[in-house]
């Protein structure tokens, strides 16, 4: 119980780690094409879940990435009749992944991150404390 709350802010620091690195990947695909089936990159995002930690009698929630689901919003379009991917029309197709919207995710789970570190630290720094009380 000592511990419980460290252990639930490393586990939210866990799941934006994944979500960076989610973010980051989408980032660098964002003009890929998978060359096994020639369909556009599709983004991808993590769905986190709550989990009730039962050990103690206070509700006490830690964080997990559940899954990681590929965002079914429509490709972007763009006409280039001269790609080797262009369709009988002359468009081709792009990733879903907007860098806009993916800078102001990176930015919000980074966020997010320095919030569970700022209350580790702080439960860390409690903790020392209270040693150093029964110490002396």
């Amino acid at each position: 119980m000592l511990f419980k709350g460290l252990e639930i802010s490393m586990t939210g620091m866990e799941a934006q780690k994944v979500r960076i690195d989610i973010i980051s990947s989408n980032i660098a695909n964002v003009n890929s094409v998978n060359e096994k089936n020639g369909q556009p990159y599709r983004r991808k995002v993590p769905v986190f879940q709550s989990i009730l930690d039962k050990e103690s009698n206070i509700p006490l929630y830690k964080v997990k990435v559940a899954k990681i689901e590929e965002d079914k919003s429509p490709f972007k379009l763009k006409y280039d009749p001269n790609n080797p991917l262009a369709d009988k029309n002359g468009y081709v197709k792009l990733p879903n992944v907007d860098p806009l919207k993916e800078m102001v995710d990176m930015m919000s789970a980074a966020r997010s991150y320095e919030a569970n570190l700022t209350a580790f630290n702080t439960h860390k720094n409690m903790l020392i404390k209270s040693l150093e009380i029964i110490k002396v």
